[in-house]
C-alpha cells in the first residue's frame, strides 16, 4: 500500500504546542480537554486569538513539538511493510519548512527526504491511504481516508477514525 501520513496533529502534537506556548506566556492552564470541538485560538481571550493563530508563522514554533504517542514505532512498522510518505501542507507556513525537515530527521530518520512531501493542497496525493486530522484534506482524497483525532475534530463523523497510533496499527498492520 501507498500510505500518506500528515504531520501536524497526527505525528507532531501541534495542538499541544499551541497550548504550551500560550500557557507559558500568559500563565494559563489550558488543556486539550478544555478545547474539544474547537481550534485552540477559539478557546483563548479574544485579545489573544490572533496571536495564537500567528504561532505557526513564527520561527522556532515547529522545532520542539512533542511526538504523539507511539507514532514513531508504528510508522517504523508501517514503513517496513508499505510505501510510506509524510505529507504536510507546510507551504502554508514558510518558516516551517526547515523546522519540519529537521524535526523529521530527529524523530523519523528512517523516512528519508525522498518520502517527505511538503506541499500546499493535498488533493494532489494519489495512493491507498491518507491519515490526516483535517476533513478538508480527506474529502478530496480518492483512497481510504482515516481521520486522526484531534481536539478540533472530535465532533466530525464523516470519516473512519483513529484516536491513537495503536488504532492505526490495528487498521493497517
Amino acid at each position: 500500500m501507498r500510505i500518506f501520513i500528515d504531520m501536524d496533529e497526527v505525528i507532531a502534537d501541534t495542538y499541544q504546542q499551541h497550548i504550551n506556548v500560550h500557557n507559558q506566556k500568559y500563565g494559563t492552564n489550558f488543556t486539550k480537554a478544555d478545547c474539544y470541538g474547537k481550534e485552540f485560538w477559539m478557546c483563548v481571550a479574544e485579545k489573544h486569538q490572533q496571536e495564537v493563530r500567528d504561532h505557526a508563522y513564527q520561527k522556532g514554533f515547529f522545532k520542539d513539538i512533542p511526538v504523539i504517542g507511539n507514532a514513531v514505532e508504528v510508522i517504523k512498522e508501517l514503513e517496513a511493510k508499505h510505501e510510506v510518505f509524510i505529507a504536510s501542507a507546510a507551504m502554508q507556513f514558510p518558516n516551517s519548512l526547515q523546522e519540519k525537515s529537521e524535526w523529521l530527521d530527529q524523530h523519523l530518520p528512517f523516512i528519508t527526504w525522498k518520502n517527505r512531501i511538503l506541499c500546499g493542497h493535498k488533493h494532489i496525493l494519489k495512493g491507498d491511504v491518507l491519515i490526516d486530522d483535517r476533513s478538508y484534506n480527506l474529502q478530496h482524497f480518492e483512497g481510504r481516508g482515516i481521520q486522526f483525532t484531534s481536539p478540533h475534530n472530535v465532533h466530525t463523523t464523516d470519516f473512519e477514525r483513529a484516536d491513537d497510533w495503536n488504532t492505526i496499527a490495528s487498521l493497517l498492520l
